[in-house]
């Protein structure tokens, strides 16, 4: 540790060691609680666990249900938990906001997926690392930065809120539109995502996502020229992305700081792709029919640049497809936009991003490298919504774990982290006369 951290810091650095044990027992239970999104599993539940650890500590907590956003039911309720511990006098408000949900578990797991089980250092299930642990550090490092310091200036507040995996509606953009992450309310936010511990994460690319189907005629199978397959025109679809669109994309690259370095041109994943008849249930036993399909539908997923705007991304899709049917016989064809997230960026001389940065710089004895994320994150909401632009993410783990088999967090990173966090809290929320390190 950096020789900065001195004096009563020593005491703060000290008291995150001190709760190594309960940051892995805190870790494992929110890993154990099975947050699936989509649908939406267990929401409740997490929150009112946090719920009850959190008033432990002196936090007023308030849960909210994102009534009437995508996803929500009576079966699967989006619920939000939002913490407020106030110091003993005004000053600035730091939200730490981690999302609750997790992604499928997929297949390859060695592990049980939400067993929460430790080996050596390492800490497995899904969510570990995006972002329980980064929920966990956030806790630990507000629970010793109030016990050292009770008589902080300001506020401290943590969130744990819904469906981030699935555009984060249910969760940060419907808390923003309620004006919980407004600059008058909160004047600093941090989100743990899985950025590693000697990052900063300063924003991240847009995404465009949108379904294309196209058109066909029915007919029997075994008289195929009696019909249209609607494959075949997908077929024709996907073979103009590989031959003009991925390569005008790979030739496009961003002076934003976007890691890993594949991301720093523009890119595109297909989702999915289904063509012809339903799928039939897992017992269902018998043989398909034999149609010629008259529909074929794929999910296109397209992560943009801060050079590239929302009317140039869809506009070039479009214009292929219109391309096709003037060229292609019988082509038809249907475009819908699912979601839209324009880029986000945070200035690298915004207060949180100093301010953490000096932490990094104490607490690990390096400088941390700005960067940008791949994928989109809750950032977009407390930017566009809620008008927040001190807003950066940081937080444990190893970004490429993310919604992977086996996910682990790494303890050391964990305490890392925390200390990182809690230094921050003395730089924002200790009385300005005090001398910081």
């Amino acid at each position: 540790m950096d020789q900065a951290v001195t004096g009563s810091q020593d005491e703060l650095m000290a008291r995150i060691d001190a709760k190594r044990d309960d940051l892995i027992s805190l870790t494992q239970a929110l890993i154990r609680i099975p947050t699936l999104n989509p649908p939406g599993d267990c929401y409740r539940e997490i929150c009112e666990f946090l719920d009850t650890r959190l008033k432990e500590h002196g936090f007023e907590t308030e849960l909210v249900r994102a009534t009437g956003t995508p996803g929500d039911s009576d079966r699967y309720p989006r619920w939000n938990i939002v913490a407020r511990r106030e110091g003993a006098g005004a000053g600035d408000c730091v939200h730490f906001n981690s999302h609750t949900d997790v992604v499928e578990i997929g297949r390859g797991w060695t592990r049980d997926p939400f067993g929460g089980e430790i080996d050596g250092d390492l800490i497995y299930g899904r969510g570990a690392c995006d972002m329980k642990g980064g929920l966990a550090t956030s806790i630990i490092a507000a629970e010793a930065f109030i016990e050292v310091y009770p008589d902080f200036q300001g506020a401290i507040e943590i969130s744990g809120t819904a469906d981030e995996e699935s555009g984060g509606y249910g969760g940060v953009a419907y808390l923003a539109e309620q004006g919980f992450f407004s600059p008058q309310r909160v004047q600093h936010v941090i989100i743990p995502e899985p950025l590693h511990k000697d990052r900063i994460c300063l924003g991240h690319r847009g995404g465009w996502w949108a379904e294309i189907e196209t058109f066909g005629e029915i007919a029997h199978g075994c008289m195929p020229f009696l019909g249209d397959c609607a494959v075949r025109h997908m077929g024709a679809v996907l073979e103009r992305f590989e031959t003009d669109l991925y390569p005008a994309m790979a030739a496009r690259r961003t002076d934003m700081p976007v890691i890993p370095e594949g991301a720093r041109q523009s890119t595109m994943n297909i989702n999915s792709i289904h063509g012809g008849q339903p799928e039939q249930a897992d017992d269902y036993t018998g043989l398909p029919s034999h149609c010629v399909p008259d529909s074929c539908r794929i999910v296109i997923d397209r992560r943009y640049l801060a050079e590239e705007n929302h009317a140039q991304v869809s506009g070039e899709v479009e214009a292929l497809l219109k391309d096709l049917a003037e060229n292609r016989s019988n082509f038809r064809f249907a475009m819908r936009e699912l979601n839209h997230v324009a880029p986000s960026m945070t200035d690298r001389t915004a207060p949180v991003v100093t301010t953490v940065g000096k932490s990094v710089q104490a607490v690990l004895g390096k400088a941390p490298d700005l960067v940008a994320s791949p994928g989109t994150y809750d950032q977009k909401h407390i930017d566009r919504i809620g008008k927040l632009k001190n807003c950066i993410a940081y937080g444990p783990g190893i970004l490429e774990l993310a919604h992977k088999p086996d996910e682990y967090i790494g303890v050391q990173d964990m305490l890392d982290s925390a200390k990182v966090m809690a230094h921050t809290l003395a730089q924002l929320l200790l009385p300005r006369e005090a001398p910081r390190t």
